[in-house]
C-alpha cells in the first residue's frame, strides 16, 4: 500500500480508507448499506462519496455536512444513485437512475438544484432494470457532461442545453473519463478492457485485463474504473471475488505491471480510487483524472 497516498472505496465494503504511507491512518465507516461507486476529497479536506441511496459530504472528522438521500417510499419509483462528482467548493453533479433518470447539479450551501435534466435511455427498463442504467458520470474542463450508460452500451457526451455533441458504443461502459489530452478513457465491464479512444472514436491505447495481464496478477471481477496518473500510467480497480485476487493494479503506457495491490486483511474491495499525490485541484473538472 505505500505505493500510492490514496482514498480508496469498494462497492462491497461499508467502510472507506484513507491510506498514506502504506498505513491506512483514517476511515469512515458508513453501517450497512448499498454500494459505494464514487469518492472524492476535496482540497479543503472534505470528502465527497456516493453510497447509491444516498450522496453525501463528510469532514475528515467525520460530522455531515450535507446528505442528499434517495431512499423513496413502499410503492414508489425506484431510485438510485452512483456517480457524484465535486464543482468548486459548493456545487455536487449526479446522475440519479430511475423513471425518469436525471443528471443533477446541486449547490449544497444553498440548497438550490442549478440543473435537472432527464437523460434520455434506449432500453426502457422496469424498476429493477434501473439498478444497471448509469454509472460513472463526468463534468469535463468544456464544462460538457460525460455520462456512462451500462445497459445501454454507449457513451454520450452532452453540452450545457443536453445536445449530443459525441458517443462512443461498447458493450458495458462503467466508467468514462475526459482525459488532459483531449481523449476519453473508457473502462468496459463487459469486456474486461479500458480503451483510449480520440475524438475521432479511433483507439489509441487499449488494455484487456483478461489477457495483457499476466496469469499471476489477474483479477477476479472485471474492473470497474480507472485513473489515469500524470506520469501516463493507468491503475484499474476489481471487486475481486470472495475475497480473492488483487484489487489494483497499476500498468505503463507499454502494459507493463508496476504495482499490485492485493491485500484483503487491511482493505476491502476496490471500485473508486483517488490518488492523492497526482498534480491538479480535485475539484476543479478535467484536473484529476479518476
Amino acid at each position: 500500500m505505500a505505493q500510492h497516498p490514496m482514498l480508496y472505496v469498494g462497492e462491497n465494503c461499508d467502510r472507506m480508507f484513507l491510506i498514506k504511507d502504506g498505513k491506512v491512518i483514517w476511515t469512515y465507516n458508513t453501517g450497512k448499506g448499498p454500494e459505494f461507486d464514487d469518492v472524492w476529497m476535496l482540497s479543503n479536506g472534505n470528502i465527497l462519496f456516493s453510497r447509491m441511496k444516498y450522496v453525501a459530504l463528510i469532514t475528515p472528522d467525520k460530522k455531515v455536512l450535507w446528505k442528499m438521500d434517495f431512499k423513496v417510499p413502499q410503492g414508489a419509483d425506484h431510485t438510485e444513485v452512483h456517480t457524484c462528482q465535486p464543482i468548486g467548493l459548493d456545487k455536487v453533479m449526479f446522475v440519479v437512475n430511475g423513471l425518469p433518470a436525471k443528471l443533477c447539479v446541486v449547490n449544497y450551501k444553498t440548497g438550490k438544484v442549478e440543473v435537472e435534466h432527464e437523460l434520455p435511455f434506449n432500453k426502457q427498463p422496469d424498476q429493477q432494470g434501473i439498478h444497471g442504467q448509469f454509472r460513472r458520470a463526468r463534468v469535463t474542463v468544456q464544462g460538457t457532461y460525460l455520462v456512462s450508460y451500462l445497459s445501454d452500451g454507449r457513451i454520450v457526451e452532452y453540452d450545457n442545453d443536453f445536445k449530443p455533441i459525441w458517443s462512443y458504443d461498447t458493450p458495458k461502459p462503467w466508467a468514462a473519463i475526459r482525459l488532459k489530452n483531449g481523449n476519453t478513457l473508457i473502462t468496459d465491464e463487459q469486456d474486461w478492457l479500458t480503451r483510449e479512444v480520440n475524438s475521432k472514436k479511433e483507439t489509441v491505447w487499449e488494455f484487456n485485463c483478461k489477457t495483457d495481464l499476466p496469469a499471476e496478477y489477474q483479477f477476479t471481477s472485471a474492473p470497474q474504473t480507472c485513473t489515469r496518473l500524470a506520469n501516463g500510467n493507468t491503475i484499474f480497480t476489481s471487486r475481486g471475488q470472495n475475497g480473492k485476487g488483487p484489487q489494483m493494479i497499476e500498468v505503463n503506457k507499454n502494459k507493463k505491471v508496476v504495482w499490485v495491490l492485493h491485500d484483503w486483511q487491511t482493505v476491502g474491495d476496490g471500485t473508486a480510487v483517488q490518488i492523492l499525490d497526482d498534480p491538479g485541484i480535485p475539484e476543479i473538472p478535467g484536473q484529476s483524472e479518476h
